[in-house]
């Protein structure tokens, strides 16, 4: 996998030149930024957990900086609809609100890409969705080392699903190497998937925690584990894969904000210590986390770094399962 190992070395050579040398950039200055008003793009749609966390950062930047900032969402695409209208803006008021994994995992799963990764800087880490496993009740387990050895013992009679690309990389590759049959289910709809789990039809979906909470909540679903680093504090009880026996299914959905790559370190590590100001908010924590986001705030350069290791991770998925690199248009 010659081209992953190529496509990863530029990655990181272009988050490392965005944090050392574009504070030599001449665009307006960093002080006097925003000059009028700022614009969020989302690929996601309103009301996902990263919709409501742009739209409370948005109005405490609003008081911060005495402009304006307003959320547009612009989901479809696998994020490219987003993605392309902020590249084509070329306007350095105009940022990307996302999950990061929209581009880490694109090279992955598309033949041709219609944007230069390299032409998104991280700006400021924000929050990182939960990923939870869910398993209908009448499973009569939500261990996943029992659930998984069912699966052994029975090839092809339990099946699975994923809300995005990247978490169906990850699950694959780790069902090759684990020699696991599960059969994957396409859902369009996010409801069916939700009915199919609670009465019994689909064994294990892959989703955003706020997706299936209710549900959850009401005993229909039984989470089994949640992908994150760390134990999420909204389910008290609840394993990692990780502690679960299953590291290599690790994965934080991480959400920031992008700007282009000529947008300077120092704003952009001005743009990141005014989100986390808005994040030290215990009122917005408090929304968040009852969204499914677990709010991790950070720096340019702390953003760059997380980014870079899941790219890596993506490359190494990919590499397992014979994936070529996607070239650009």
């Amino acid at each position: 996998m010659r081209a992953a190992t190529i496509l990863i070395a530029a990655v990181s050579l272009c988050l490392l030149a965005l944090c050392a040398s574009s504070a030599t950039a001449q665009p307006v200055s960093t002080q006097a930024w925003p000059q009028r008003p700022v614009k969020f793009i989302l690929p996601l749609g309103p009301g996902s957990g990263a919709d409501i966390g742009a739209r409370l950062i948005a109005d405490k930047l609003t008081a911060k900086w005495s402009q304006p900032v307003v959320v547009e969402n612009r989901p479809g695409g696998d994020g490219f609809v987003a993605i392309n209208a902020f590249t084509g803006a070329r306007d350095d008021h105009t940022l990307l609100f996302g999950p990061a994994s929209s581009f880490t995992a694109h090279p992955y799963l598309h033949s041709k890409l219609p944007y230069d990764p390299r032409d998104l800087a991280p700006v400021a880490r924000v929050s990182s969705t939960l990923v939870s496993i869910g398993v209908p009740p009448s499973l009569g387990t939500r261990s996943l080392k029992e659930i998984f050895a069912r699966a052994r013992a029975e090839p092809g009679k339990l099946n699975w699903a994923s809300t995005t690309g990247a978490t169906e990389l990850i699950i694959n590759a780790f069902f090759k190497t684990s020699g696991l049959d599960m059969a994957r289910i396409p859902y369009r709809d996010g409801v069916q998937a939700q009915n199919d789990v609670a009465e019994g039809r689909l064994h294990l979906y892959w989703a955003a925690y706020a997706i299936v909470r209710a549900e959850a909540l009401a005993g229909r679903i039984n989470i089994a584990a949640v992908t994150a680093t760390e134990p999420a504090a909204i389910l008290p009880g609840v394993p990692t894969v990780a502690q679960a026996g299953f590291p290599e299914l690790t994965f934080d959905g991480l959400i920031g904000l992008f700007g282009t790559r000529d947008t300077p370190l120092p704003l952009r590590e001005r743009i990141a210590a005014d989100v986390k100001a808005a994040l030290a908010d215990p009122a917005i924590v408090e929304r968040l986390t009852a969204t499914g986001q677990v709010v991790s705030p950070g720096s340019a350069a702390e953003f760059a770094a997380s980014i870079e290791k899941q790219s890596a991770g993506m490359a190494g998925f990919a590499k397992v399962l014979g994936i070529q690199t996607a070239t650009t248009e």
